[in-house]
């Protein structure tokens, strides 16, 4: 994976050219690996000598409240559990680079996003965002076409995202009824959903090592 990564660090700075603000999608379903490829890639620019910055998709979910409000808790996740319109917004925002945008960070451990958590300054010239609907092609997510000059899709067997899964959530200490509900009622079908209504990616990725 090392030096696939300094290859896609190589192959985004050779298309970025000299634009002051260059932006890249890391999309996937639940447990493909986005945040943390997002994370290396980030390194791999800063290792040659760029600035890049995460935004991503997950502190724009909805609150649980919301959610229990709108019987939607156990699906959290879901393309109708997220602020797609603040999403949107954001994005817009930070596109052009010209003004710093605060960006919210979901805290997995706690579920819920904190806002304003994290900065993408004017001098950040790659901005990595990822989550599970940059590509997702049904909706208000279909108005994302056209805003990520570089796209990655994760796409691991559905084998290998079940395993991965199983080993997340039991690493919250969820019981296995628990974690089965998480995987098999809502992660799964919802992986499935995403690798089903997926526009192209410039390049898509099926086996991501950890």
């Amino acid at each position: 994976m090392t030096v696939m990564l300094e290859d896609i660090a190589a192959e985004l700075i050779s298309r970025a050219g000299g634009v002051k603000r260059y932006m890249v999608a890391v999309a996937g379903p639940p447990g493909a690996g986005k945040s943390t490829l997002a994370d290396n890639l980030a390194s791999a620019l800063h290792a040659k000598g760029e600035s890049a910055e995460v935004l991503p998709m997950d502190g724009f979910h909805m609150d649980n409240a919301i959610l229990i409000e709108r019987g939607q808790l156990a699906r959290k996740g879901i393309p109708e559990t997220f602020d797609i319109r603040a999403f949107l917004d954001i994005v817009k925002a930070v596109r052009p680079g010209d003004q710093e945008v605060l960006v919210p960070v979901f805290d997995r451990s706690r579920e819920l996003a904190i806002a304003s958590a994290r900065v993408v300054s004017p001098d950040h010239r790659f901005i990595i965002v990822e989550g599970n609907y940059l590509l997702f092609s049904q909706g208000k997510w279909a108005e994302l076409e056209g805003m990520f000059d570089y796209s990655i899709m994760l796409a691991p067997p559905i084998e290998v995202l079940e395993e991965r899964l199983w080993a997340r959530w039991k690493g919250y200490d969820l019981d296995d009824k628990a974690a089965q509900a998480k995987v098999y009622e809502n992660d799964l079908p919802n992986g499935r959903l995403i690798l089903g209504n997926r526009r192209p990616a410039d390049l898509t990725i099926e086996i991501v090592q950890d």
